[in-house]
C-alpha cells in the first residue's frame, strides 16, 4: 500500500478548533519556520562574564569614529556600557553634597552603618558613593567607607542605613548573578566617631522597581516627597519601571530616563577601566534652554537634529508637557533656543494625552501617542519639521514594544499587533488569543520588541498572566507571514549588525549572544533546548474506518548538529473519534544514522504527530513525514 505524505501548513494556529485546525500545527516551543518547514531555533552562549543589576529595559549599539563596538544598558537601577565584554557603570549623578554634609555611626557587633544627611532623598536600593571619610576607628576603615555602597534601609528624611563590606570591592566585581554579594565587615567597640568634616556623598539618580507596582502607600517614592500628612496619591500606578531611551550623536551619546532629565555621555572623555558618568545635557559649553524633563530622547540621523518628545518648554522650564516636542538647531546638541539664525525649534501634537514612544525609519520619526500615530518628517527651512496624523484609535503596549525595519514599523498594541508601511494595518495573527488571554496585563510596559533580520523575524518577549517578568516570546516572520511562540526569559534585544550575533539581555543579569551553537549556555556546562511541535490532529484515512499505523518515515535532516549521535523523539498519539480523548501513544527515537524508518503500531481514527528534542549539540529540521497506514478493523 503506498505511503501517506503529510505536508503540514506552516505557522502555528491557535485560533480555530483542533479539528479545524487538521493538517496544521497547534503547538511548540524554540522552533522556526523557514521555507515552510519547521526547525529548531540557534542556541545562546553568554556574550561576557560580567553581569549587572537590574532588569534591562533599554539597549543601543554603535560604533566609535574609529570602529570601536559599543553596547548602552539601561536597567532600573543603572546606566551602563559595555565595550570589550565589559559592563561600565556610567549613572548619572541626582546630587553630590557638600563637604562634611555626610556623617557615620556604626554599632558594636554589627554591619549596618546609618548614615545623616539632611534631607537626603534616598530611597531603599538606591546607589551613593562616599569620599574623604576617615576611619571611624577599629573595623570601620576609611578604605570600607570610601565606596560605592546600596542603600538597604531608610530611618527617616535624614537618615538611611548601608552595610559595610570589605574595602577596594567595587559592586560591579561583586555580582553574582546580578546580585550583590559581598563580604561584609562587622564593627567592633571601638567604632566611633562620624567619618571625619570632609566626607562627601555622591548620590546616583533614585532606582527603579523591576516590576510596576500598582496603589498608593507607605514606600512608594522616595522620602518626603510629600509633605508629612498629606494625602495618598490617587490608587494608580505609584512605582513605574525605569525606561531608558538613548541615541548616539556621532560616538557619543544621548541619554534621558523617561520622565527625567537629558544626560550626555562623552566618548572622548571615557576609557578602558576610566569611563565617566553622563551629566546633564544644560553642563555642556554653550547649553541653552536644553530641556530638563522628556520622556524620550532621539537623534534624527538624516539631519542631524536631536529631538525631545514629552518635554517642558523654554517658557516653563522643569514643567513636562506630556505632548510637546523640541528639537535641538541642527548638529548642534546643546543649543535648543529657537532663532532666525538656526533651526532649534518646537511642535506640539493634540490628539491623546501623552507621548509613549517615537521611532526613526529611513524616511520619517513615526510619533506614538495613547491613542493615535504620527509621522514626523524634515522640511528644511524655515519650518525645519512638519508633523501629520495617520491614525487614531490605536495602541502600543509600551516604550519598547515597537520595532523598525527600513521603512516598516512593527508593534504589539494591548489587543492586536500592527505594521506601518506607508499605511497602519492590523497584522492577522494565528495565535492572538494564546497570547493575550494569558498576557499579565499590569506589567505591559515591560513588552520589548526585537528584529532577528536573519530569520526575517520580530520577537516580541512579554509577561504571562502569572509572572512578572517576559518570561514568553511571539515571533512573526515578516517574509513566510507565519507566527510561532515559546517560553524564554528576555528583558531587552537587539538584532546584529553593531554586533555579530543577535543579543539578548537575560533577568539573570547576563548579556546572551543568540543564534550561537545549539545550546543554551546561561548554565556551565551548557544544557540542552528543550524544542518540539505537535500537529492537530489528522484523519487516518477517511476519518470513518479503524485504521493501523505500521511505520513512520520522519523526513528529519541534523545537518551541521556538533553532536555525534543526534536524535529526535517521535510521538504519534491516536484517538477513536473527533474530539475525544487520545487513547493510545507511543514513542520511538529516530537516529542520524541512515535509519528510514520507526515501526509503530497503533490503531484508532485521528491521529497527533509530535516531534521534541532535548540533546546537546543537536539541531533538526523537519521536512515531509510518510506514514505506512491500513485499514483495520477494531479488537
Amino acid at each position: 500500500m503506498p505511503l501517506t505524505k503529510f505536508q503540514f501548513r506552516p505557522g502555528i494556529n491557535r485560533e480555530v478548533t483542533n479539528y479545524t485546525n487538521e493538517g496544521g500545527w497547534h503547538d511548540g516551543d524554540k522552533i522556526r519556520f523557514t521555507k515552510g518547514f519547521p526547525e529548531k531555533i540557534g542556541g545562546w552562549v553568554k556574550y561576557s562574564q560580567r553581569s549587572y543589576l537590574g532588569d534591562v529595559s533599554a539597549m543601543h549599539p554603535w560604533r566609535t569614529l574609529i570602529g570601536e563596538r559599543l553596547l548602552a544598558l539601561g536597567t532600573g537601577q543603572k546606566y551602563y556600557i559595555e565595550e570589550g565584554q565589559g559592563i561600565n557603570d556610567v549613572t548619572p549623578l541626582r546630587e553630590t553634597t557638600a563637604a562634611g554634609d555626610v556623617t557615620f555611626a556604626a554599632t558594636d557587633g554589627s554591619y549596618e552603618i546609618t548614615v545623616s544627611d539632611t534631607l537626603h532623598g534616598a530611597a531603599i536600593n538606591d546607589f551613593v558613593t562616599f569620599t574623604d571619610a576617615v576611619s571611624l576607628g577599629g573595623n570601620i576603615t576609611a578604605g570600607v567607607l570610601n565606596q560605592e555602597y546600596q542603600v538597604v534601609g531608610i530611618v527617616n528624611e535624614n537618615s538611611y542605613v548601608i552595610e559595610a563590606r570589605e574595602a577596594n570591592t567595587p559592586i560591579s566585581n561583586i555580582t553574582v548573578d546580578g546580585q550583590l554579594d559581598p563580604t561584609y565587615v562587622t564593627a567592633n567597640s571601638s567604632d566611633t566617631g562620624n567619618g571625619g568634616s570632609s566626607v562627601v556623598g555622591a548620590y546616583q539618580l533614585n532606582t527603579a522597581p523591576d516590576v510596576v507596582v500598582a496603589g498608593a502607600g507607605w514606600g512608594a517614592g522616595t522620602w518626603s516627597r510629600n509633605s508629612w500628612g498629606s494625602a495618598a496619591s490617587v490608587a494608580t500606578v505609584t512605582a513605574t519601571l525605569r525606561h531608558w531611551s538613548q541615541d548616539n550623536f556621532g560616538e557619543d551619546l544621548i541619554i534621558n530616563p523617561r520622565d527625567g532629565n537629558v544626560y550626555y555621555w562623552d566618548r572622548t572623555a571615557s576609557t578602558i577601566g576610566n569611563f565617566q558618568r553622563a551629566v546633564p545635557l544644560s553642563t555642556l559649553s554653550g547649553a541653552s534652554d536644553t530641556p530638563t524633563v522628556a520622556k524620550q530622547i532621539l537623534v534624527s540621523d538624516r539631519d542631524r537634529h536631536v529631538i525631545a518628545f514629552g518635554c517642558d518648554p523654554i517658557t516653563d522650564p522643569g514643567v513636562q508637557d506630556p505632548m510637546l516636542i523640541r528639537f535641538s538647531d541642527q548638529e548642534n546638541i546643546a543649543n535648543w533656543t529657537p532663532e532666525a539664525t538656526n533651526t532649534a525649534g518646537d511642535l506640539r501634537i493634540d490628539s491623546g494625552s501623552e507621548i509613549i514612544a517615537a521611532v526613526e525609519t529611513r524616511q520619517q520619526v513615526l510619533v506614538y501617542t495613547d491613542v493615535s500615530l504620527y509621522a514626523m518628517q524634515y522640511l528644511g527651512t524655515p519650518f525645519t519639521f512638519g508633523i501629520n496624523l495617520i491614525s487614531e484609535n490605536i495602541t502600543l503596549s509600551g516604550p519598547e514594544a515597537l520595532v523598525a525595519s527600513d521603512d516598516q514599523v512593527f508593534w504589539m498594541g494591548r489587543e492586536e499587533f500592527y505594521v506601518y508601511n506607508g499605511s497602519v494595518q492590523r497584522i492577522p495573527c494565528t495565535v492572538r488569543g494564546y497570547v493575550f488571554d494569558d498576557f499579565n496585563v499590569s506589567q505591559r510596559a515591560k513588552v520589548v520588541a526585537g528584529l532577528n533580520s536573519a530569520h526575517s523575524e520580530v520577537w516580541w518577549f512579554y509577561p504571562s498572566s502569572t509572572s512578572p517578568a517576559n518570561d514568553r516570546y511571539v515571533i512573526y516572520n515578516y517574509e513566510e507571514n507565519l507566527w510561532y511562540y515559546g517560553d524564554l526569559m528576555r528583558a531587552g534585544w537587539i538584532d546584529r549588525g553593531v554586533y555579530d550575533t543577535p543579543i539578548g539581555a537575560g533577568l539573570d543579569g547576563y548579556l546572551y549572544s543568540h543564534e550561537t551553537g545549539f545550546d543554551d549556555g546561561s548554565t556551565t556546562p551548557a544544557t540542552p533546548i528543550d524544542s518540539y511541535i505537535q500537529s492537530a490532529p489528522l484523519d487516518i484515512g477517511d476519518g470513518e474506518q479503524f485504521s493501523l499505523i505500521r511505520r513512520v518515515f520522519p523526513d528529519v535532516s541534523f545537518e551541521n548538529s556538533s553532536n555525534d549521535s543526534p536524535y529526535v523523539d517521535i510521538t504519534l498519539d491516536v484517538r477513536n473519534i473527533s474530539g475525544g480523548n487520545y487513547l493510545r501513544s507511543s514513542t520511538a527515537s529516530y537516529y542520524d544514522n541512515n535509519r528510514e524508518q520507526i515501526d509503530f503500531r497503533l490503531r484508532g481514527r485521528q491521529l497527533s504527530f509530535k516531534l521534541t528534542s532535548n540533546l546537546l549539540g543537536t539541531t533538526w529540521r523537519l521536512g515531509s513525514p510518510r506514514i505506512d497506514i491500513r485499514p483495520d478493523g477494531r479488537r
